[in-house]
């Protein structure tokens, strides 16, 4: 299934989500995504794909969504959440002096910002990685909910000065994970409260466009500063 701009009025969307379980009918009905395949690895190959595909034809979107599953042992269960800021919780190099988290070499924050807002959406912060995080693993870390490529699509979109909004159905986290419906149960609940989140974006955007959900002075992060393929290596490495 090949990905389809949504164009409210004068804004086109491309949604993306990690996976087929994820696309229930509510957003069959809706929408056609970008089906990227789980984790921030084949989040980021598939994405970049896309974007530097329609960046060819000159066919790059206005906005990218999220949208898909998280967990939280403390958000309420199926309910969805719009990310305000998100981290990596895999980027580790403290043996060389970094901060966890902290990408060597880098000028880029642990913690990055989506600064999107729709209304009527609760908000949570996210962590990404590309471990399922179950039971105590949750005490580790300093955030609300967990997924496996929101960081992923948002570092492919500052690349292609694209902005993202991510809004995330919380299908586990209660209770520890043992089998894969333990994550899948839940789904058809939050394919439907996903779809309300899509209708109340669609409002927004026919009644405002992109002003309605993004901040007047909004800056694009897809600088040079934090693009990986402009990032200065120090001569000490060389």
């Amino acid at each position: 299934m090949r990905a389809r701009l949504e164009r409210i009025g004068e804004v086109s969307i491309l949604p993306v989500m990690a996976a087929p379980a994820e696309y229930g009918q509510n957003l069959q009905a809706r929408i056609r995504p970008l089906i990227t395949g789980i984790g921030p690895v084949e989040g980021a190959v598939s994405l970049t794909a896309e974007l530097a595909r329609r960046e060819s034809t000159g066919d790059l979107p206005d906005l990218v969504v999220v949208l898909g599953s998280s967990g939280s042992p403390t958000l309420e269960h199926a309910a969805v959440y719009q990310v305000t800021e998100v981290d990596y919780r895999d980027m580790d190099a403290s043996p060389l002096g970094f901060p966890k988290g902290i990408t060597p070499l880098l000028d880029m924050p642990a913690v990055l910002s989506l600064p999107c807002r729709l209304e009527g959406v609760p908000t949570a912060r996210l962590s990404t990685g590309a471990n399922v995080v179950s039971g105590a693993a949750y005490d580790a870390l300093d955030t609300d909910m967990v997924d496996m490529e929101t960081f992923a699509f948002l570092r492919s979109c500052q690349t292609f000065c694209v902005p993202l909004m991510a809004l995330r159905g919380v299908s586990d986290g209660k209770t520890e994970l043992k089998v894969l419906e333990d994550w899948t149960s839940t789904l058809d609940q939050v394919d439907i409260n996903l779809a309300d989140a899509w209708d109340k974006l669609v409002a927004a955007l026919e009644s405002g466009g992109l002003g309605a959900i993004m901040p007047a002075a909004l800056e694009h992060t897809g600088l040079s500063g934090l693009d990986p393929a402009a990032t200065p290596v120090s001569d000490s490495h060389s």
